[in-house]
């Protein structure tokens, strides 16, 4: 037993204060569907709220599990969800004018979401395999880029622009911290801003090359292609600081706010609670991605290291890209914000992030005692 004597030893040894963190965000977020939906629990407070708590223990669970655990199953989930990425493409359910989803009967899967972590865990897993100084070889470059690319590409054909940026930024970032030449990154960007043009022209789906057209000249079509950002930024400066209260919001109440409970949600929940509301959210899950930084310093190994400030990571991307989008300070690419916005695919992915974080953090506890 440690602490109190009547609690028992893995309850104690959990990070309450994180937890309590997550458990707080999850509920304001379901007061945020409850009002975006008029006051009433359904059609999505409701239900966010029974898979949150589940996602939530199911947390608790894997803090539990080994390191060696995610260690082996790293590579074999990877490979299973581009098995599942390349399903989506020949059976996938078509929603929202999008094919992401399997539809497994009691859920409706979204593969594209989990391979947000597992790309960081297989990516881990190469570089620990490595021995340190041969990071830096062409030998430890490809194969990683090779696992990024393939994901990435299914995710790009489904189309979803946003996950495909978040699956590629999670899996540079662990090359990034294993040590693979600085240059390589400075010369894949600039490569990448020459491509831009061409990418937009060629590659990007209709959809996609408006929103960046809407981004870089928002007035160039406020009822049409760049409705959705406009009616955001209306609502979020309607707000003010302390808001508009808890259900006095007009821009969602009034649908004048296209996804007000998936990827504007922020908008949503800003036109009521204001910027301080908006600065309160942004304050508390900077505490959850310095603790995710705090596990990965602490970790004994290569792969723990990689994987805890990967995962970091993502989650801060999975919040600054949703919040800069919802404010027009980057285009519209379908990135939720973390346990506010209705999904469950991105509430189960958010809360496997937590789960591993924790389940590092045990380890790095039981090390340091050992």
């Amino acid at each position: 037993m440690s602490g109190l004597n009547f609690v028992p030893e893995p309850l104690a040894q959990l990070p309450w204060k994180i937890i309590l963190l997550v458990l707080g965000i999850g509920i304001f977020g379901l007061l945020v569907m409850y009002s975006a939906a008029g006051g009433s629990l359904r059609p999505w407070a409701l239900i966010q709220g029974i898979r949150f708590f589940v996602f939530l223990a199911g947390a608790v669970v894997l803090s539990r599990v080994r390191e060696s655990t995610w260690q082996a199953l790293a590579i074999p989930a990877y490979v299973a969800l581009i098995i599942m990425l390349v399903l989506v493409e020949l059976i996938g359910a078509v929603r929202g004018g999008g094919q992401r989803w399997l539809d497994l009967g009691i859920i409706r899967l979204q593969p594209s979401e989990l391979m947000k972590v597992f790309i960081v865990l297989a990516a881990a897993r190469f570089y620990h395999s490595l021995p340190p100084n041969e990071t830096r070889r062409f030998g430890a470059i490809w194969p990683a880029a090779v696992l990024i690319l393939i994901p990435a590409a299914l995710v790009m054909a489904q189309p979803d622009l946003g996950t495909a940026l978040m699956i590629t930024v999670g899996g540079i970032t662990v090359m990034f911290l294993a040590g693979v030449p600085l240059r390589l990154f400075i010369g894949g960007a600039l490569g990448l801003g020459a491509a831009i043009p061409l990418a937009v022209n060629f590659v990007l789906h209709g959809y996609q090359r408006n929103r960046i057209l809407v981004f870089l000249n928002p007035e160039s079509d406020p009822l049409g292609i760049g409705y959705h950002i406009s009616q955001s930024k209306i609502a979020i400066g309607s707000g003010g600081i302390l808001g508009k209260g808890f259900l006095n919001g007009t821009q969602s109440h009034l649908d004048y706010l296209p996804e007000g409970h998936t990827d504007f949600a922020l908008a949503t929940m800003m036109e009521e609670w204001g910027l301080i509301g908006g600065i309160g959210l942004i304050i508390a899950f900077m505490i959850i991605i310095q603790w995710g930084v705090m596990v990965a310093l602490r970790a004994q190994s290569r792969f723990a290291r990689l994987t805890a400030a990967g995962i970091a990571t993502t989650i801060f991307f999975y919040v600054a890209i949703n919040m800069a989008m919802v404010m027009g300070l980057a285009p519209v690419v379908g990135v939720p914000l973390p346990l506010i916005s209705f999904g469950g695919s991105s509430q189960m992915t958010i809360m496997l992030c937590i789960g591993i974080l924790m389940s590092i953090d045990r380890q790095n506890r039981q090390t340091v005692r050992w």
